[in-house]
């Protein structure tokens, strides 16, 4: 019941509550986003859904102008701390997570939900093994099991993994777990970037 009906519903209340403050962090970062190299606020980013479906993720920009798209060896984004296509306050806001805020958009639209596994690029779905493509049965979330178990640090596979399991073990106890563990996890800025000796 809660998997099919109340999620959602939870998605939808507390969405519409944290729009107000996160259109307030909005208006106070996205001046320092646009001046510091004259380049878009947001950007949206194509990731992959529930159901293998496309949609448009929100994020505000935290990257140079056209930068290069980098991958690590197991086919996943790379995310490292010294990628050079970062720009100072992308570096901050990635630290914090604030580039995800607009995510919030994405859950009132039911593209996504406050809870659930990252969504990947579609790229990235191609070299799913075994199970892993249970992840799409759901929708993807702005945090997640994954995220709040090492985020970045962890190699991908293994944050596959721990996604599956989420997928197969839904329920409102391990999505109340999730929501406040992430408030600790992004105040400690644990496992934000990827370490690359776990990915080579």
């Amino acid at each position: 019941m809660y998997a099919r009906f109340g999620k959602r519903l939870l998605d939808i209340l507390i969405g519409i509550v944290a729009l107000p403050f996160v259109a307030i962090i909005l208006l106070i970062v996205a001046p320092f986003i646009h001046f510091e190299d004259k380049g878009p606020v947001f950007y949206n980013a194509p990731r992959i859904g529930k159901g293998g479906r496309e949609f448009k993720m929100y994020k505000l920009r935290s990257m140079k102008v056209n930068a290069p798209d980098l991958t690590m060896p197991d086919g996943s984004t790379y995310n490292g701390a010294d990628d050079p296509r970062m720009t100072r306050m992308g570096t901050f806001m990635r630290k914090t997570s604030i580039d995800e805020l607009p995510q919030i958009l994405n859950v009132i639209k039911g593209d996504m939900s406050l809870i659930g596994p990252r969504p990947d690029l579609e790229r990235e779905t191609e070299l799913y093994e075994g199970d892993e493509r249970e992840k799409l049965l759901v929708r993807p979330g702005i945090t997640g099991y994954a995220a709040v178990s090492g985020r970045n640090s962890l190699p991908w596979h293994d944050r596959l993994a721990l996604d599956v399991y989420y997928v197969r073990n839904i329920s409102f106890a391990l999505d109340a777990k999730i929501f406040f563990k992430t408030f600790a996890v992004v105040f400690a800025r644990e496992g934000v970037f990827v370490d690359e000796d776990e990915n080579a």
